[in-house]
């Protein structure tokens, strides 16, 4: 058993599943390295599930911007230099906007009011999450099957490999509905030692409303949501104020505790991603390298050492009072 990071990547389409992995963990450790950390980045693996919606990936040595496959938002090390701005005011927008979201778009059994809205926005913005949601696929086999079955096995896969494992699941944008849904719907039982949020769509009413219905429809009957069952220890949640997927960033608000006694802990951050003079708060390499998950990530990591050396110790002292036990009875 041992330490263990899966990445669910959001949104849109991607660069190759082994170059995008390649950047996470530039990104992970860029964030240790950037605040003192001396850990060792354990074993990362990423649940790739762009190519299911995307016929080809995106390309960074494609020169023509205009091209689908033009990538304009590689990784980059943080800038020198990042100002920082007091956006207490947009916070206490945000927060108001969030609770009167909630109230005019979600009944109390959370089923959707004004779902032809939610539809639309959903339809113009976020076109892989309404293939999610209502798409079908065919697979390598050729049969038509859900998208979302097609996705959210790729995450299941991985974490039926690492069942045994340590595991830090973390879900970027539209990669946090996945990853929730995955440990709500498939995997319940297999243990989460840390569920990571950033960037996450999962206060949006429309949201919130999908996976509630997907619940009626297995018998599951709340009138709040809760952390899933998997998750036995943190679930923690970061978003940058200016993040515009992260639009009702209080989950703590809307999720409740799971018998674990598990539930969002909200932490604002600044994402310092920027290219080309181009800031995107949203960016997945900028909120893993911030100071407040750094600072996670690492005691992740170090928790694994700890608890190496107290299993040698104990088994130390296992040893040693057997001896003395052996010793005493040898001389009597």
């Amino acid at each position: 058993m041992g330490n263990v990071i899966i990445g669910v990547h959001g949104l849109g389409n991607k660069p190759a599943s082994l170059l995008l992995e390649r950047w996470w963990k530039l990104a992970l450790t860029e964030g240790l390295r950037t605040f003192g950390y001396n850990s060792v980045l354990p074993q990362f693996r990423i649940a790739y599930w762009a190519d299911i919606l995307h016929e080809k990936c995106q390309d960074p040595d494609e020169k023509n911007p205009d091209s689908p496959y033009f990538l304009d938002e590689k990784y980059v090390e943080a800038p020198e230099y990042f100002p920082v701005e007091n956006f207490s005011t947009r916070k206490k927008v945000m927060d108001f906007l969030g609770k009167q979201m909630n109230r005019i778009f979600l009944n109390e059994d959370l089923s959707l009011n004004y779902s032809f809205i939610s539809d639309t926005i959903i339809n113009r913005y976020f076109k892989d999450l309404e293939i999610y949601y209502t798409g079908n696929i065919r697979d390598k086999y050729n049969q038509i099957k859900r998208a979302y079955e097609l996705i959210r096995n790729r995450l299941h896969k991985l974490l039926k490999e690492h069942k045994d494992d340590n595991i830090m699941l973390i879900g970027h944008s539209m990669g946090s509905i996945i990853a929730f849904d995955v440990m709500t719907f498939l995997a319940p039982d297999i243990k989460i030692n840390t569920f990571i949020t950033m960037g996450a769509p999962l206060g949006l009413p429309v949201v919130i409303s999908k996976i509630a219905a997907e619940q009626r429809q297995r018998g599951i009957i709340q009138n709040k949501l809760c952390t899933p069952p998997a998750v036995i220890k943190n679930w923690f949640n970061f978003s940058d104020i200016l993040d515009k997927i992260a639009l009702n960033y209080k989950l703590s608000d809307n999720y409740s505790e799971n018998q674990s006694g598990v539930k969002p802990v909200d932490i604002h951050v600044i994402n310092n991603y920027e290219i080309d003079g181009i800031r995107n708060p949203h960016k997945s390499f900028g909120y893993l390298r911030t100071p407040e998950f750094s600072k996670i990530l690492n005691e992740f990591i170090v928790a694994e050492k700890l608890s190496i050396k107290q299993k040698v110790s104990r088994r130390i002292n296992i040893i040693t009072n057997n001896l003395k036990s052996l010793i005493s009875t040898n001389k009597n």
